[in-house]
């Protein structure tokens, strides 16, 4: 049966606990480290040897849908009512709006070290524990809003020139092609932060502390910030209509690009699935 991903300002209060209660469930069994430590291993970035699967590539959209289906699996093991909510992060936009309340995610972290203090998901609760990253704090961090050299979040203009682009991506398929949804939309820009950073990066610099880099996962707005960036291509190829992902084929011998990304047909890892099979979700999940 296909179940329904809703924005996460509609939720009711149950649904808000039994999604919550589900993060922490899958926490507690081990499951959800296992998500950071993938997230972890594929963060790879253009300056990296080899293929470059869920970042600065072509896939990084059909990366992260697989990895937020995933994730909504091991919820659903749990509470089967329960499915991944989106954040409208051009709507809402203050540090004390939906998702940033004490019955969701928490707010932002204490001056000193910037520790969530409050929320389910606060280290003095017990029951988020940091255990994989690239530093050995062992509280959730977060600066929403980086309160010492401030940004804004992205708005539905800034969304506009994404939406807009006929083409999923173009040569040379990493964070300097300068045409394309895919990049436009995963916001590697010209010029130097933080002006470079567009769209879905800079969500991950406004909300901060373990959002920036590769153990983002830790912070669960992880998955509500993709749902809304998976949400933004299914809008895409809605307008678009016959667009397709891209390449087609793989970069050839001899091309920068050989073997470092995933083409239309090719198998994705570490799943064995193409992108050309994750572009329709409408056999598993809509957006409300």
């Amino acid at each position: 049966m296909v179940y329904t991903r809703k924005d996460v300002s509609t939720l009711t209060p149950s649904e808000r606990r039994r999604f919550v209660k589900a993060l922490l469930e899958v926490k507690r069994r081990g499951e959800y480290d296992v998500f950071v430590r993938m997230h972890v291993e594929y963060y790879v970035p253009d300056g990296e040897t080899g293929l470059r699967a869920a970042h600065m590539a072509p896939s990084f959209l059909p990366w992260h849908r697989r990895f937020l289906l995933d994730l909504e699996q091991a919820l659903r093991r749990v509470d089967e009512s329960v499915t991944v909510p989106y954040w409208d992060w051009t709507r809402n936009r203050t540090q004390t709006a939906v998702p940033w309340t004490e019955d969701l995610l928490g707010g932002t972290g204490r001056r000193s070290d910037r520790q969530v203090m409050t929320g389910p998901f606060a280290y003095r609760n017990g029951m988020w524990t940091i255990k994989e990253g690239v530093t050995n704090t062992a509280y959730l961090t977060r600066d929403l809003g980086r309160s010492q050299d401030p940004i804004a979040l992205p708005t539905s203009k800034d969304l506009k020139a994404a939406l807009a682009d006929p083409v999923y991506d173009t040569a040379p398929w990493n964070s300097t092609s300068a045409k394309g949804f895919r990049n436009k939309v995963e916001g590697w820009g010209p010029g130097r932060a933080p002006g470079s950073w567009r769209n879905h990066n800079r969500v991950h610099r406004w909300v901060g502390g373990h959002m920036v880099g590769g153990a983002s996962v830790n912070d669960p707005v992880f998955w509500l910030h993709h749902a809304f960036v998976d949400l933004l291509w299914s809008r895409w190829r809605q307008r678009q209509g016959s667009a397709r992902y891209l390449p087609e084929k793989p970069p050839a011998p001899g091309d920068a690009q050989h073997g470092r990304v995933v083409a239309r047909h090719e198998r994705m890892p570490p799943w064995d699935v193409t992108p050309d099979e994750l572009e329709d979700h409408s056999g598993i999940y809509r957006y409300a």
